[in-house]
């Protein structure tokens, strides 16, 4: 419920953009501001509450987390100006990170070993939902009652979320050797750092082609814009299968995973720019591309791994490399647009981000640190 609450805020704010611009008196460039002040958010809230909840237990900690979501989403709903709208969005996005992070490892804490990262993607399976459920409603919804109704509705997701962690997670004593620094150990780590460079730069592929797909389907594919969501909604369902097939097979292959689905997402984005004539050849290949979401529940997995005692942070950081991610691949793909190679172009531009991707694994899988001892429970 918390994943499908952040993911339905997160992916809907671009689907609503429109309407808010509208209400707030601004134009559609000035609001994609708010977008990436969430995403800024997500990057700098995700170490620094990872850090200053070294020593609250986790089950306090996703409370808190997700009550300070609640009240920034309704706050977004309030919002009068521009100016507010901005800091609200902000102010959203800083317990994005760490609750991922938390949540991953609360998951993996009550499942044996070897199913730690089925355990993981059954967390992010709320982020993945939340595109193919979540941001329809979201939308209708907007355009029933207003944009504000959206925001007020994830708020109120987000207080269910409380009360259902309260009543269902372990309660978990902190760890009595928790402190902020022996967290800030993750950051001497080399394998920690490699693995976070996979996310922000493997999976910006996937990125710099869902941020344009819609204006490729208006412009290159020529369909009516009705048809946009159900395109957008195959990719959700890819996103949400594959990270189902990523839990599965990090438990099995571990770190072998990644570079397989890095090579997958290189393979199906490839693909892209030769699928975007028609309707019927494109589709297809939204799906495959969305399938390389898996490596998400992989990486988190492998963080856990190679991150010592410094198992917090390590896991909401995880989450800003993917909002690096999300900002790197759409301005990539935007250059290549900007640079007269087309619409379809940003499909190469996300195969060399894949491709990048797998090059830094090449690099992790060789390192001697590659190898980690028996990383500590959950």
């Amino acid at each position: 419920m918390g994943g499908f609450a952040i993911g339905t805020t997160e992916f809907a704010s671009m689907g609503i953009l429109p309407a808010f611009a509208a209400g707030l008196h601004i134009d559609e460039p000035t609001a994609g501001h708010v977008i990436s002040a969430y995403a800024l958010g997500v990057v700098i809230g995700a170490p620094v509450l990872a850090v200053l909840g070294a020593r609250m237990s986790r089950r306090i900690l996703l409370i808190a987390l997700m009550a300070l979501f609640a009240v920034a989403n309704g706050l977004s709903a309030l919002a009068p100006t521009y100016g507010w709208m901005l800091a609200f969005r902000f102010l959203s996005g800083v317990p994005h990170g760490a609750y991922f992070g938390v949540a991953a490892l609360v998951a993996a804490s009550v499942v044996p070993r070897a199913r730690r990262s089925q355990a993981v993607s059954r967390v992010l399976l709320g982020l993945t939902i939340a595109t193919v459920m979540g941001v329809p409603f979201a939308n209708t919804l907007s355009l029933l009652l207003g944009w504000r109704w959206t925001f007020a509705t994830v708020a109120v997701l987000a207080v269910l979320t409380m009360v259902l962690v309260f009543a269902l997670a372990p309660k978990d004593p902190p760890h009595p050797e928790a402190s902020p620094l022996r967290e800030l150990g993750a950051l001497k780590r080399r394998q920690v750092w490699l693995t976070l460079g996979i996310g922000a730069v493997g999976f910006g592929g996937m990125f710099a082609v869902y941020a344009y797909l819609a204006s490729t389907l208006l412009a290159v594919t020529g369909v009516s814009a009705e048809v946009i969501p159900a395109v957008l909604g195959v990719f959700g369902v890819g996103l949400t299968v594959g990270n189902l097939f990523g839990g599965w097979a990090a438990d099995r292959f571990q770190m072998r995973a990644a570079g397989g689905l890095l090579l997958w997402s290189a393979a199906s984005l490839a693909l892209y720019p030769m699928a975007t004539a028609h309707l019927w050849s494109i589709t297809p290949v939204v799906f495959l591309v969305g399938c390389g979401g898996g490596l998400s529940s992989v990486l988190q997995t492998r963080l856990m791994d190679v991150a010592g005692e410094a198992q917090t942070l390590a896991a909401a950081l995880n989450h800003s490399a993917f909002n690096v991610a999300n900002a790197v691949g759409p301005w990539l793909g935007g250059m290549a647009v900007a640079a007269g190679l087309g619409w379809p172009s940003t499909g190469w531009v996300g195969c060399a981000l894949a491709l990048g991707g797998f090059a830094i694994w090449l690099v992790a899988s060789a390192d001697p640190q590659g190898k980690p001892a028996e990383a500590p429970q959950a």
